[in-house]
């Protein structure tokens, strides 16, 4: 099977960093999460591109989301994120003092994050960090589109009920 160098390195360039930072999320260990993006690359070379193209994302993600599995269960448990790694929400130029409630808030999302079943977790993750369809997160977790919305519509409700008790507390 003749592979294309550029289509590759194309590929390794766009997915490098967030398979990295996904892998990360998954296993909280930058070791792993590198052996686990390098493999997925090394997968790559050796499978046909018929069988990825026009779907190169979904097939990097799954394929690095089953290496990380995978090594998870031959090591340690899962470690938690930092503070520092907590996802990203839009910002739409709020005041001084929406800021300051905000960054209050943002302090509590990564705890609030990990209380999530691991499912939801990933998703959340899938979909607001590395800014995935519905369909590209159902191809990776292999379930259906419908199930991505409940687990992603159910993850959302309980961080907001969870974000409303702790302003509701603060106040």
């Amino acid at each position: 099977m003749k592979q294309d160098p550029r289509w590759i390195q194309a590929l390794v360039e766009e997915y490098q960093q967030p398979l990295c930072r996904y892998a990360r999320s998954l296993c909280g260990d930058d070791a792993t999460a590198r052996d686990a993006v390098q493999e997925t690359f090394l997968r790559l070379c050796k499978t046909h591109p018929s069988k990825v193209k026009g779907h190169e994302a979904p097939w990097l993600f799954r394929v690095c989301r089953t290496r990380v599995l995978d090594l998870r269960k031959k090591e340690k448990p899962m470690t938690h994120l930092s503070d520092g790694h907590s996802a990203i929400l839009a910002d739409t130029a709020p005041t001084p003092d929406e800021q300051s409630a905000r960054r209050d808030s943002e302090s509590h999302l990564p705890k609030l994050l990990e209380a999530l079943p691991e499912r939801q977790q990933e998703a959340v993750r899938l979909k607001f960090q590395q800014n995935m369809s519905y369909r590209q997160i159902a191809e990776i977790l292999e379930i259906t589109e419908s199930n991505v919305g409940f687990i992603l519509h159910t993850a959302l409700n309980t961080l907001r009920t969870d974000m409303k008790h702790l302003q509701g507390v603060q106040s």
